[in-house]
């Protein structure tokens, strides 16, 4: 499941336009980049869950051409409430969990074979008592924010991204946080959560200053100083500098576009610096 019914408030006020798993990233939006990892993983179905500007979220699971499902919320549910909202969409068993501002390039089958606790959680290590993760020497999670459960020898930053078992799945809450009303608790009982160590690259797009440096990477794993999407239009005295143009944006003006991300269909006068022009 990947959730996608925040409201994006420190993304304002491009969410205002559109919803945060939306925004465009480089060549299309962040919640297709997500949509093709778990597709790629062999993932057999996925679904979305959508509450702020639903409908643009929904359109767009609708376009999808694998089986990719729409499950809206009224009102705002939580991470672990929306996930319990979509149980009979999901179907039983373990259930691969993935915040839809997260982009990452984990291997989604080396973590459902390493699951083996009541929850895996993805994890990017950190020294001892960094991070709102601590991990033990089993690689158990034993630290979760500010509560602790035992030893730490690590610490970690979990990446949003987890698979959660049937047995927790069971106890969700109609409303409420996977963190805080389920792990945690889930850990004060004693019972096993795991970290899965991962050490690669990626990206939280909750924030502008984030947003943007996740277009910057993509150009860079790609080896493109900018990119100009199919149907955009930059004038002859533009230059454009690690900048990313929507698919029918138009760029005129003169001078450099530095650092920009021109979203599809939008206009801008060159030269701009640091801008997001939705």
């Amino acid at each position: 499941m990947v959730l996608s019914a925040g409201l994006g408030t420190r993304l304002r006020p491009l969410t205002d336009r559109r919803a945060k798993p939306l925004v465009p990233v480089g060549d299309r939006p962040a919640l297709a980049h997500v949509l093709e990892r778990l597709r790629e993983a062999g993932v057999p179905h996925a679904v979305v869950n959508a509450h702020h500007l639903a409908a643009q979220v929904g359109a767009f699971v609708r376009a999808q051409a694998w089986d990719v499902r729409l499950s809206e919320e009224v009102d705002l549910l939580g991470t672990a409430g929306g996930l319990q909202h979509a149980a009979a969409l999901l179907g039983p068993g373990d259930a691969l969990v993935w915040n839809g501002d997260i982009l990452a390039d984990v291997d989604v089958r080396e973590v459902v074979e390493a699951h083996a606790a009541r929850a895996t959680l993805v994890v990017q290590p950190l020294p001892p008592g960094q991070g709102p993760v601590g991990v033990d020497a089993e690689g158990l999670v034993v630290r979760l924010r500010d509560e602790r459960f035992g030893d730490e020898v690590a610490g970690g930053q979990y990446l949003g991204i987890a698979v959660l078992g049937a047995a927790l799945r069971e106890r969700l809450p109609r409303a409420g946080g996977l963190v805080e009303d389920v792990l945690g608790p889930a850990l004060a009982r004693g019972e096993p959560v795991r970290a899965w160590r991962f050490d690669g690259a990626w990206h939280d797009i909750g924030s502008v200053e984030r947003y943007a440096a996740a277009n910057r990477a993509w150009l860079e794993a790609r080896g493109l100083r900018s990119f100009v999407a199919p149907g955009a239009e930059v004038g002859p005295d533009v230059r454009l500098e690690q900048s990313v143009v929507g698919e029918g944006a138009r760029v005129r003006g003169s001078g450099e576009l530095l650092r920009c991300i021109v979203w599809p269909g939008a206009e801008v006068v060159a030269p701009r610096v640091d801008a997001v022009v939705p």
